[in-house]
């Protein structure tokens, strides 16, 4: 299954992690045989080379609102489901209320916000950060996803990082999980598209433009995709 996480409670304290479930995602079947087969073969190709680390592109035909336009980075696939965290949705929440919220301090920039990385637990945390010393990758509550991007989970971790945060950091609440087989399912109805984890979408792209940028890396113009009859 996926990483635990830190806990935001109403009471304002941090629980003990949690174990992740996966949710039921959104799938978008086209209407046309040959885009499914061209999708179908998308599906192949990055399944033989695995989707995590990775991107996932939400097609427009996707009517759930929490993965409109949403670009999610994939922590784990496999044959228990997968896992992973939508980068592109800020939320109304401030860095300093959530970690006021837990008794911790934040030192970053006042402007900083809270990400919304889905729909599953919202009350969930987790800190996607470059690597810093801080919050060392392998041991105590850190994982490396690539070698520029790291996550923690720990409320140890998440209190040592928000006194010293690194200038590439994303505070987040929720997740985006899938049952085993259901995003190779998903993918192949021409629900995803996949590329790369490139630190510099993930960090230091504007949010309202990641979904373009990622698009355009696979040399599709975000204006020429069909948009058809949605499916939740």
């Amino acid at each position: 299954m996926g990483p635990t996480a830190w806990v935001r409670l109403a009471a304002g304290r941090a629980s003990h992690p949690l174990r992740p479930v996966y949710a039921a995602g959104a799938a978008f079947v086209s209407e046309s045989s040959g885009e499914r087969a061209g999708f179908a073969e998308h599906w192949e190709l990055v399944e033989s080379s695995n989707l995590a680390p990775g991107l996932l592109l939400a097609m427009p035909q996707l009517a759930d609102p929490h993965f409109s336009r949403a670009v999610i980075l994939m922590i784990e696939h496999g044959q228990q489901g997968s896992f992973g965290l939508v980068i592109n949705h800020p939320s109304p929440i401030k860095a300093t209320e959530l970690l006021d919220s837990l008794e911790m301090s934040w030192h970053g920039e006042d402007s900083a916000v809270v990400w919304a990385g889905g729909p599953v637990q919202p009350s969930t945390g987790w800190v996607l950060h470059e690597p810093v010393g801080v919050a060392e990758a392998g041991v105590g509550g850190t994982i490396e996803i690539t070698s520029s991007i790291s996550l923690s989970t720990s409320p140890d971790r998440l209190r040592a990082i928000a006194i010293q945060p690194p200038r590439k950091i994303r505070l987040l609440l929720g997740y985006s999980g899938w049952a085993p087989g259901q995003l190779a399912t998903e993918m192949a109805h021409g629900a995803w598209l996949h590329t790369s984890a490139d630190p510099d979408l993930v960090f230091d792209t504007p949010p309202d433009e990641i979904w373009d940028t990622a698009m355009r890396s696979l040399g599709i113009n975000p204006r020429d995709l069909f948009v058809g009859r949605g499916v939740n």
